[in-house]
Order: structure tokens, then C-alpha cells, then sequence
């Protein structure tokens, strides 16, 4: 019966191993409803701006990291515009595109906000991960915010912290 028993058990430690890894609760498929139909008018500004993200952190010392869950907000902060994303790219730690979200231009109604979350277990940004936004939007309305947060959680203890964009282009 012992022998079953550690059978059983054996048998659960291995299937649970061997969980396919996901890459990000965000499914790609998502983006195409929020794709635009349309042509862009002339008249819209361009913009790119730079967001820094931690999908791992160093803990204890430089040989130790920490994982962390990493959501990516972007938000419309006009209350009478839409705007338009063409492009969300996200790099690792030694600049190399891990992957591209979205490279058809995407809309957000005024005030909207969608994200991309980057699970604890993908450790492919590394410490310095970061990502790339292109952008348009009218004429004399606000510019959109992209804002990270990230966090873990492990027994009772939680780390959390945030970062904002800055406009580079």
C-alpha cells in the first residue's frame, strides 16, 4: 500500500512540473478587436515614449534575483479623444526585443485603459527590461501614460512599486 502511495505522489509532483510556461496573461488575439479599421488622419501627432519595467529584481545580493509580476497600464488620460497605439515592444535587460504586443495601431476611447501583464514566471526581461510605445493623438489633447507596477507576494510578505514613461520622441 506504501508503495502506491508513493506512486501516486510521485506521479502528481511530476505532472505538476511540467506545466507549460505562459509568456503573459494578455492573449495576443485580444488586440485585433481593438485594431482600427481605418486610415490615421494627417493631422495626429506622433510620439514614442519609454517605460522601464522589473520583471526580476536582485535579492540578497548581485547572484540572487527575485521574480516579480509586472503590469503594464496604458491609459488615455483625454476625457473628449480617442487615441491610437501603433506599437507596444518589449526589451530585456541588454536591449534585444523579447516581443511585440501589438503592431497594427489599436484605440483607446477617452478615458480607457488596457494592459499587458508579464507573469511572475517570465523571467525573459530580466532586471532591465523596459518597453517601447508609439503613439498618435490629436492636436492639443493630453498624451497617453503608460505605467508599470509590479509586485510579488510570498507567505505574508509583499513587495510592490511603480514606474512611469517619459516621453522620447
Amino acid at each position: 500500500m506504501k508503495k502506491y502511495i508513493l506512486l501516486f505522489v510521485f506521479s502528481i509532483l511530476i505532472f505538476a512540473c511540467n506545466k507549460d510556461k505562459e509568456v503573459s496573461s494578455t492573449d495576443f488575439k485580444t488586440w485585433s478587436k481593438r485594431h482600427l479599421t481605418t486610415q490615421l488622419k494627417d493631422s495626429l501627432e506622433y510620439g514614442k515614449s519609454y517605460l522601464s519595467i522589473y520583471s526580476q529584481i536582485y535579492s540578497v545580493s548581485e547572484h540572487k534575483t527575485h521574480s516579480l509580476t509586472a503590469m503594464v497600464s496604458m491609459r488615455n488620460t483625454s476625457d473628449t479623444d480617442t487615441i491610437y497605439l501603433l506599437k507596444a515592444e518589449y526589451f530585456d535587460t541588454k536591449g534585444k526585443s523579447v516581443r511585440t504586443y501589438f503592431n497594427k495601431t489599436i484605440f483607446l476611447a477617452p478615458l480607457e485603459t488596457t494592459e499587458i501583464i508579464i507573469d511572475e514566471v517570465d523571467k525573459e526581461g530580466g532586471t532591465g527590461s523596459n518597453f517601447i510605445f508609439e503613439w498618435k493623438i490629436p492636436k492639443d489633447s493630453p498624451e497617453p501614460l503608460f505605467e508599470g507596477i509590479m509586485n510579488s507576494t510570498k507567505g505574508q510578505q509583499g513587495l510592490s512599486f511603480s514606474t512611469q514613461s517619459k516621453r522620447i520622441k
